[in-house]
């Protein structure tokens, strides 16, 4: 089964059976496929070598500010401060220790998602369709391919029905191919030249095809080049660009920061190599180290957590983008319904049916109007299993109904099939908006019955289904009571009154109708001169959660939309039903003038009756891009649409300054899905393509799942600004502590080992603790989205970082004077900054002067990250949840402050002094002023809005 040489575009069916010991009708046996796998192996292209510990902590180092640090140790033990240089070196460790572990979690994140998102194929082994794993495919494997799935293999196909394929992932080309089954290469052909071959990850776009798997893995021509691409490129986030063009800037500050402190160092004749330890140390203090590793594991713990709610997020902006989402454009089937169709109704020979009583129900309807349904039908329903509920099927919900209300009216769709054998089809498309298959009757007693229907021999008939309007307006005649009469233009108004009446009961309604002939339609389908047989009304009953969804999107300031391509009565009726639609309004409502010219009466009280709220795409072809801008504001249905109307209505949306999320689940949906600002595509009943366009996957196809994942995204800016607002004002407040100090000329009341200490408390686990806080959902859901431009410090996030910098560097410097302070007034001294001077110049005194500095500076720290959960809120509010990792976070640090003091080891390491209860009691009072001032803001503000987005 090797055979490099043996070129598949070049052999015949049989050939290929014979090399690969298959069977084009019937596929591999079970026990062959499972033989094969073991063989061959998965089906499944080589992931790349993956980085070993080692490489990922060396990773860690190769960045600037680590390099400042390392600088900062080997200048610390020339100069003989081992101490110094000990704390340094302890730091870098310990950061690169946690930015390993938290890589690795981002990965077994990412990993765990590429399972849930990989794709499936559909095999016939043994004669029996199933669905597998594409990782399962062995060579020789007969794979059914249909419209919207990816290719799982390279496949040599063995029948084709209008196939065509999109192979921009192998080719670069985005314009489909046509493929053929039937064409036979006469010489080696380019991959793209092989009409008769389709190759692994491309995506069919259109009609059906079989075919026996040729090549697996690596062994296939995406694999091959696969082996020779280089790496992609990491993908990053609009955040943390935000975030890197930040530590650009603070990273500047840095250098001038340590320039300008040691030029004032010089000026003042201060120990030169103790203040370049010191600026070295400030600078790196100006940059929170630990940001960009919270935030790596801030969206890597919430990708994990959409997960459990149904949510599979494929691009990391989409994390983002979701907490700015305004409008909602959802697809209504299976996203805003079950997804369950069920044919309730049906209206043939002039009369309408029930069918709730299955065949009883069903006596008297004519054969035809089955069989014409069953036979213009591409779903399977899989023969039931042992056990109960064990059944499969595959397909579009609407053809499965169809099927079912077949077999529960007793018609047996198998025996059909072999009495009328399909010979050629015209697949459904939204342009055409309906499908056409053609067969050959080869039962003699049929071909009897239908010579008496239609008064002339026929050896062919074709079924056309699709929108009752467009199948209509190509019947020039109808099927009544056992004979085909002319369509007059009466019938034609009751047919469409019966439509306009089911649609309004939010049946979704289709229209059958037949075309006969003698000879010649073998391969050629005609969609004209129609016989009209009968019309199938089904429901799809709206999910109880998606109307409750709705209304907490209109509370969150997030609109939703539908965009359906049914009939407009029908999208109307599920719209009020779900809410959407929630009240009549009127054009002048939302100052439009120039409305859309209407024809007739009938069109008129039509629009009247959708008060303005629905347009189909027929109307949307008769408006300019600025009028339909106009009507958005208004418009909150959209039916009969086809896919440009869907890209077009989202692009006019995102016009308007909207941040638009899109739903869909077919191949039709995929260019609105990359145009939207955040793609949705369905999990369970979503197509490969629609997969593969999107941001996002709803494993449970459920409308309100988008909600929560909305609520997740604005928690998860929330938590990620304020951690952003904590780091940076508290890097801020060491910043000013330490110029002011300086600028005065009094001793620097921090040592450089004392700000690193600082830095490794707070940027670690206070922040994380902030990065995975749990908020409020129910308020975070009751304000307008944030802005998709709003920036880090808006809404107030610039004054929070200086006002509360400012604070924690006057409470430090309160405490650093302290200690001179109680000297001076004790030994009845003038305070003069002189004295000061001469007073710090002791080094027993500024050694307890440093560690009150550093105490009330870390522990300060804590407690102002106690009040950045939320800056509105009271931390003794009964609204708060606990967070244990905060807490946990805030008697570590803590107490790794007292053992500072306490411990003669990290004493002399520090330079520290014992401090009494009494000064403990002192520091912490002080310490406690950001969340005393916390406090006060709270109760000075009046309104207190939940404004912090």
């Amino acid at each position: 089964m090797g055979g490099m040489a043996f070129l598949f575009e070049e052999k015949t069916v049989r050939e290929i059976e014979k090399f690969l010991h298959s069977d084009s009708e019937k596929g591999l046996s079970e026990a062959a496929a499972v033989t094969r796998l073991s063989a061959d192996g998965k089906n499944e292209l080589q992931q790349e070598k993956k980085k070993t510990a080692l490489m990922t902590f060396l990773e860690q180092l190769n960045d600037p500010l680590i390099g400042i640090l390392l600088i900062a140790a080997c200048i610390s033990f020339l100069l003989k401060e081992i101490g110094d240089a000990a704390i340094i070196i302890v730091v870098v460790l310990i950061n690169t220790t946690v930015g390993v572990i938290q890589e690795g979690k981002a990965q077994k994140a990412l990993d765990s998602l590429k399972k849930l998102t990989s794709p499936h194929a559909l095999v016939r082994r043994g004669g029996k369709v199933r669905e597998i794993p594409a990782s399962q495919v062995v060579k020789g494997d007969l794979v059914i391919l249909e419209a919207g799935m990816q290719v799982p293999a390279d496949v040599r196909l063995t029948k084709s029905w209008n196939l065509s394929v999109e192979e921009s992932a192998l080719t670069g080309e985005a314009e489909a191919v046509g493929k053929d089954a039937k064409f036979l290469a006469y010489k080696p052909l380019q991959t793209a030249e092989r009409k008769n071959e389709v190759f692994m990850s491309t995506l069919v776009v259109g009609g059906r095809g079989e075919g026996v798997v040729i090549a697996t893995g690596m062994d296939t021509e995406i694999g091959k080049i696969a082996s020779i691409i280089q790496e992609a490129p990491k993908e990053f986030t609009p955040l943390q660009k935000k975030l890197a063009d930040l530590g650009k800037v603070l990273s500047a500050v840095s250098v001038l920061l340590c320039v300008a402190l040691f030029v004032i160092a010089v000026m003042q004749h201060r120990d030169i190599p103790e203040m370049l330890i010191t600026a070295i140390s400030l600078a790196v203090a100006a940059v929170p180290e630990g940001l960009p590793a919270v935030v790596t594991i801030v969206l890597a713990m919430s990708v994990s957590r959409m997960v459990k709610v149904n949510t599979i997020i494929r691009r990391l902006p989409s994390v983002e983008t979701l907490g700015s989402v305004n409008i909602v454009c959802s697809d209504k089937t299976g996203t805003l319904t079950q997804n369950k169709m069920t044919v309730l109704e049906g209206f043939v020979d002039g009369k309408r049916i029930s069918f709730s009583e299955g065949k009883k129900g069903a006596a008297g309807i004519p054969e035809i109007f089955f069989q014409g349904f069953a036979l213009c039908n591409d779903a399977v329903l899989e023969e039931k299993s042992l056990r109960e509920n064990e059944r499969k099927e595959h397909g579009d919900p609407t053809e499965l109904a169809l099927l079912h209300m077949v077999e529960l009216c007793g018609v047996q769709r198998e025996m059909m099939s072999r009495y009328y054998p399909r010979i050629a089809e015209k697949s459904f498309d939204s342009f055409r908006k309906m499908m056409t298959t053609c067969h050959q009757v080869e039962n003699e007693g049929k071909r009897q019955d239908l010579r008496k229907i239609f008064s002339r021999e026929v050896n062919y008939i074709s079924y056309t289904k699709g929108a009752p309007d467009v199948v209509l307006n190509r019947c020039s005649q109808i099927y009544e009571r056992g004979n085909v009469v002319s369509l007059s233009e009466g019938k034609r108004r009751d047919i469409r009154g019966m439509v306009k009446e089911m649609s309004a009961r939010s049946l979704r309604v289709l229209a059958l109708a037949v075309r006969i002939s003698e000879s010649g339609q073998r391969d050629k389908i005609k969609e004209s001169d129609l016989i009209f047989v009968g019309l199938a009304g089904m429901k799809d009953p709206i999910r109880p959660e998606a109307k409750e969804a709705v209304e907490k999107f209109r509370s969150a300031g997030v609109r939703t939309v539908m965009i359906t391509g049914d009939h407009a009565d029908t999208a109307v009726a599920i719209a009020k039903e779900l809410g959407i639609i929630s009240r009549l309004v009127d054009a002048k409502d939302f100052g439009i003038t120039n409305m859309l010219p209407i024809e007739n009466r009938q069109e008129r009280m039509q629009a009247s009756e959708r008060n303005f709220q629905c347009l189909t795409g027929e109307q949307l072809d008769r408006l300019s891009d600025t009028e339909l801008r106009k009507r958005l504001p208004s418009v909150s249905v959209f039916a009969r649409v086809s896919p440009e109307h869907k890209v077009r209505i989202v692009k006019q949306f995102k016009a308007l300054g909207n941040v638009v999320a899109m739903t869909g689940d077919g191949v039709n949906d995929a260019p609105s899905l990359k145009m939207a600002d955040i793609g949705i595509a369905m999990g369970k009943n979503g197509t490969d393509v629609a997969k593969n366009a999107a941001d996002m996957i709803l494993t449970d196809d459920n409308f309100a799942t988008i909600e929560k994942a909305i609520e997740e995204g604005r928690g998860i800016y929330k938590n990620i600004r304020k951690t952003v607002l904590f780091l940076l004002s508290s890097n801020f407040g060491e910043i000013i502590t330490m110029f002011a100090a300086i600028l005065a000329g009094v001793a620097s009341p921090l040592k450089a080992s004392h700000i690193l200490w600082i830095n490794l408390i707070t940027d670690s686990l206070p922040a994380l603790a902030l990065g995975i806080d749990k908020n409020d959902n129910e308020a975070l859901m009751k304000v307008p989205p944030r802005g998709s431009e709003e920036g880090i410090f808006s809404n107030g996030g610039l004054t929070c970082t200086i006002f509360y910098g400012c604070l924690i560097a006057v409470i430090s410097l309160t405490a650093f004077i302290q200690v001179p302070w109680n000297f001076l007034v004790q030994g009845g001294y003038s305070l003069s900054l002189v004295n000061f001077k001469a007073v710090l110049g002791n080094d027993l005194i500024l050694a307890q002067a440093q560690t009150y500095a550093f105490t009330v500076l870390g522990m300060s720290q804590l407690f102002h990250a106690v009040g950045m959960r939320d800056i509105y809120t009271s931390v003794f509010s009964g609204k708060r949840s606990f967070n244990p990792l905060l807490a946990a976070a805030f008697l570590i640090g803590g107490l790794l402050q007292v053992v500072v003091t306490r411990i003669p080891f990290l004493v002399n390491l520090f330079g520290t002094v014992a401090l009494r209860l009494d000064e403990w009691i002192m520091l912490m009072i002080l310490s406690a002023f950001p969340i005393l001032a916390h406090e006060v803001i709270v109760v000075l503000n009046p309104k207190k809005k939940y404004t912090d987005k």
